[in-house]
């Protein structure tokens, strides 16, 4: 497009900045990351349980957390629902990937969240079905 060796666009240049957005399948427990609009990866994820169900709706990631502790695993993403404290977030228990276990928080497996935080930044929509 431009012939100029100083200049260009791609997905490795530092003048590319990808646009990330995060929808949430409850039903199915997964969690896909867009980039660009488009299907970058999809993860396995626990939801909330009946009795805590995961919010539905679209939310922003306002806050980033390394290292929480406890049973938040590695990372925490907290998101502006309202009515509660809820987030994406690692976890100190890999078996409950896959099941309604959490109190409405999403939970991924460590390595899976490390990843995922790396990507987004705060501000990324969040959408929940």
């Amino acid at each position: 497009m431009f012939n100029c060796p100083y200049f260009y666009f791609d997905e490795y240049s530092d003048y590319y900045r990808a646009t990330y957005s995060i929808t949430i399948n409850v039903k199915n427990h997964s969690l896909t990351l867009f980039r660009d609009n488009k299907v970058f990866k999809t993860y396995r994820v626990a939801v909330g349980k009946p009795s805590t169900p995961t919010p539905k709706g679209t939310f922003k990631i306002i806050n980033k957390a390394v290292n929480p502790g406890g049973p938040f695993g590695a990372r925490w993403m907290g998101l502006n629902a309202p009515n509660g404290d809820y987030g994406i977030h690692g976890t100190n228990n890999p078996s409950s990937i896959g099941k309604d276990v959490s109190n409405g928080c999403v939970r991924m497996y460590n390595k899976d969240v490390i990843e995922v935080f790396k990507l987004v930044p705060v501000g990324t929509v969040v959408k929940i079905i």
